[in-house]
Protein backbone atom coordinates (compact mmCIF):
# COMPACT_ATOMS: atom_id res chain seq x y z
CA UNK A 1 0.00 0.00 0.00
CA UNK A 2 1.45 3.39 -1.24
CA UNK A 3 -0.52 6.25 -2.45
CA UNK A 4 -3.63 7.76 -2.20
CA UNK A 5 -4.03 10.95 -4.01
CA UNK A 6 -7.31 12.66 -2.12
CA UNK A 7 -8.52 15.55 -3.76
CA UNK A 8 -9.82 17.51 -0.37
CA UNK A 9 -9.67 16.27 2.86
CA UNK A 10 -13.29 16.44 3.39
CA UNK A 11 -13.67 12.45 3.30
CA UNK A 12 -13.79 9.94 6.00
CA UNK A 13 -11.46 6.96 5.62
CA UNK A 14 -11.34 4.99 8.80
CA UNK A 15 -9.39 1.20 8.83
CA UNK A 16 -9.28 1.59 4.95
CA UNK A 17 -6.90 -0.71 3.07
CA UNK A 18 -5.37 1.05 -0.10
CA UNK A 19 -3.66 0.21 -2.87
CA UNK A 20 -0.81 1.92 -4.87
CA UNK A 21 -2.21 4.83 -7.35
CA UNK A 22 -5.18 5.28 -5.69
CA UNK A 23 -7.44 8.52 -6.29
CA UNK A 24 -10.41 9.22 -3.82
CA UNK A 25 -12.95 12.18 -4.80
CA UNK A 26 -14.22 14.67 -2.78
CA UNK A 27 -17.13 13.99 -0.16
CA UNK A 28 -16.32 9.58 0.09
CA UNK A 29 -17.28 7.71 3.05
CA UNK A 30 -14.97 4.47 3.38
CA UNK A 31 -15.09 2.65 5.98
CA UNK A 32 -13.27 -0.61 7.41
CA UNK A 33 -12.75 -1.97 3.51
CA UNK A 34 -10.15 -2.49 0.59
CA UNK A 35 -9.72 -0.74 -2.47
CA UNK A 36 -6.53 -1.89 -4.79
CA UNK A 37 -4.35 -0.62 -6.82
CA UNK A 38 -5.62 1.92 -9.45
CA UNK A 39 -8.73 2.46 -9.00
CA UNK A 40 -10.89 5.13 -8.24
CA UNK A 41 -13.52 6.01 -5.79
CA UNK A 42 -16.07 9.57 -7.24
CA UNK A 43 -17.08 12.16 -5.00
CA UNK A 44 -20.30 11.16 -2.51
CA UNK A 45 -19.73 7.71 -3.00
CA UNK A 46 -19.69 5.81 0.24
CA UNK A 47 -18.22 2.13 1.09
CA UNK A 48 -19.06 0.34 3.83
CA UNK A 49 -17.30 -2.23 6.19
CA UNK A 50 -16.18 -5.53 4.60
CA UNK A 51 -16.10 -4.22 0.89
CA UNK A 52 -13.13 -5.29 -1.18
CA UNK A 53 -12.33 -3.09 -4.47
CA UNK A 54 -10.34 -4.54 -7.01
CA UNK A 55 -7.64 -3.25 -9.18
CA UNK A 56 -8.72 -0.71 -11.95
CA UNK A 57 -11.73 -0.11 -10.68
CA UNK A 58 -13.84 3.18 -11.30
CA UNK A 59 -16.28 3.10 -8.99
CA UNK A 60 -18.81 6.66 -10.37
CA UNK A 61 -20.10 9.47 -8.23
CA UNK A 62 -23.07 8.76 -5.46
CA UNK A 63 -22.99 5.21 -5.97
CA UNK A 64 -23.63 3.40 -2.73
CA UNK A 65 -21.41 0.19 -2.26
CA UNK A 66 -23.07 -1.62 0.82
CA UNK A 67 -21.30 -4.13 3.33
CA UNK A 68 -21.17 -7.54 1.49
CA UNK A 69 -20.42 -6.43 -2.34
CA UNK A 70 -16.91 -7.33 -3.78
CA UNK A 71 -16.08 -5.74 -7.05
CA UNK A 72 -13.36 -8.19 -8.29
CA UNK A 73 -10.61 -6.28 -11.13
CA UNK A 74 -11.24 -3.57 -14.08
CA UNK A 75 -15.10 -3.23 -13.17
CA UNK A 76 -16.82 0.09 -13.89
CA UNK A 77 -19.28 1.08 -11.44
CA UNK A 78 -21.35 4.10 -13.14
CA UNK A 79 -23.48 7.14 -11.11
CA UNK A 80 -25.48 6.64 -8.54
CA UNK A 81 -25.46 2.79 -8.15
CA UNK A 82 -27.05 1.32 -5.50
CA UNK A 83 -26.32 -1.82 -3.68
CA UNK A 84 -28.33 -3.59 -1.20
CA UNK A 85 -27.53 -6.58 1.49
CA UNK A 86 -30.78 -7.71 2.94
CA UNK A 87 -33.76 -9.30 0.90
CA UNK A 88 -36.05 -8.28 3.63
CA UNK A 89 -35.13 -5.01 5.42
CA UNK A 90 -36.64 -3.71 9.21
CA UNK A 91 -36.43 -0.95 10.96
CA UNK A 92 -37.53 -2.86 14.17
CA UNK A 93 -38.21 -6.54 15.36
CA UNK A 94 -41.22 -7.82 15.86
CA UNK A 95 -41.21 -7.00 19.75
CA UNK A 96 -40.92 -3.62 18.31
CA UNK A 97 -37.15 -2.40 19.39
CA UNK A 98 -35.35 -1.38 17.20
CA UNK A 99 -32.88 -3.68 15.00
CA UNK A 100 -28.74 -3.84 15.25
CA UNK A 101 -26.04 -5.50 13.41
CA UNK A 102 -26.92 -8.65 15.83
CA UNK A 103 -30.79 -8.91 14.00
CA UNK A 104 -30.10 -9.34 10.60
CA UNK A 105 -27.29 -11.18 7.83
CA UNK A 106 -25.47 -9.72 5.27
CA UNK A 107 -26.23 -11.85 2.27
CA UNK A 108 -23.00 -11.25 -0.10
CA UNK A 109 -22.96 -10.10 -3.99
CA UNK A 110 -20.40 -10.62 -6.01
CA UNK A 111 -19.32 -8.32 -9.12
CA UNK A 112 -16.67 -10.19 -11.33
CA UNK A 113 -13.90 -9.17 -13.19
CA UNK A 114 -14.45 -6.38 -16.55
CA UNK A 115 -18.42 -6.60 -16.07
CA UNK A 116 -19.61 -2.85 -16.27
CA UNK A 117 -22.71 -1.57 -14.06
CA UNK A 118 -24.45 1.46 -15.74
CA UNK A 119 -25.84 4.66 -14.10
CA UNK A 120 -28.55 4.65 -11.91
CA UNK A 121 -28.87 0.18 -11.69
CA UNK A 122 -29.76 -1.03 -8.55
CA UNK A 123 -28.50 -4.70 -7.42
CA UNK A 124 -30.30 -6.76 -5.26
CA UNK A 125 -28.24 -8.86 -2.81
CA UNK A 126 -27.05 -12.25 -3.32
CA UNK A 127 -26.31 -12.06 -7.22
CA UNK A 128 -23.26 -12.54 -9.05
CA UNK A 129 -22.70 -10.22 -12.02
CA UNK A 130 -20.43 -12.52 -14.37
CA UNK A 131 -17.18 -11.92 -16.01
CA UNK A 132 -17.61 -9.12 -18.70
CA UNK A 133 -21.53 -8.87 -18.15
CA UNK A 134 -23.06 -5.42 -19.18
CA UNK A 135 -25.70 -4.00 -16.82
CA UNK A 136 -27.76 -1.09 -18.52
CA UNK A 137 -28.60 1.95 -17.17
CA UNK A 138 -31.71 1.79 -14.63
CA UNK A 139 -31.95 -1.71 -14.56
CA UNK A 140 -32.86 -3.27 -11.52
CA UNK A 141 -30.83 -6.47 -11.12
CA UNK A 142 -32.95 -9.43 -9.09
CA UNK A 143 -30.71 -12.50 -10.41
CA UNK A 144 -27.75 -13.79 -11.26
CA UNK A 145 -26.30 -12.68 -14.53
CA UNK A 146 -24.01 -14.82 -16.50
CA UNK A 147 -20.63 -13.65 -17.63
CA UNK A 148 -20.28 -12.08 -21.63
CA UNK A 149 -24.15 -10.85 -21.58
CA UNK A 150 -25.54 -7.93 -21.42
CA UNK A 151 -28.80 -7.41 -19.70
CA UNK A 152 -31.14 -4.18 -18.93
CA UNK A 153 -34.50 -4.05 -17.79
CA UNK A 154 -36.82 -3.70 -14.28
CA UNK A 155 -36.32 -7.17 -13.78
CA UNK A 156 -32.74 -6.86 -15.57
CA UNK A 157 -33.01 -9.62 -17.97
CA UNK A 158 -30.64 -10.96 -20.50
CA UNK A 159 -30.55 -8.99 -23.89
CA UNK A 160 -27.77 -10.45 -25.56
CA UNK A 161 -24.55 -12.12 -25.55
CA UNK A 162 -21.07 -10.40 -26.11
CA UNK A 163 -19.04 -12.31 -28.42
Amino acid sequence: METITINNPKQSLNNVSVGKNVKIFDFVNAYNCSIDDNSKIGAFVEIQKGVTIGKNCKISSHSFVCEGVHIENNVFIGHGVMFTNDRFPRATNPDGTQQTDKDWKVIKTFVKEGASIGSNATILCGITIGENALIGAGSVVTKDIPSNSIAAGNPAKVIKKIV
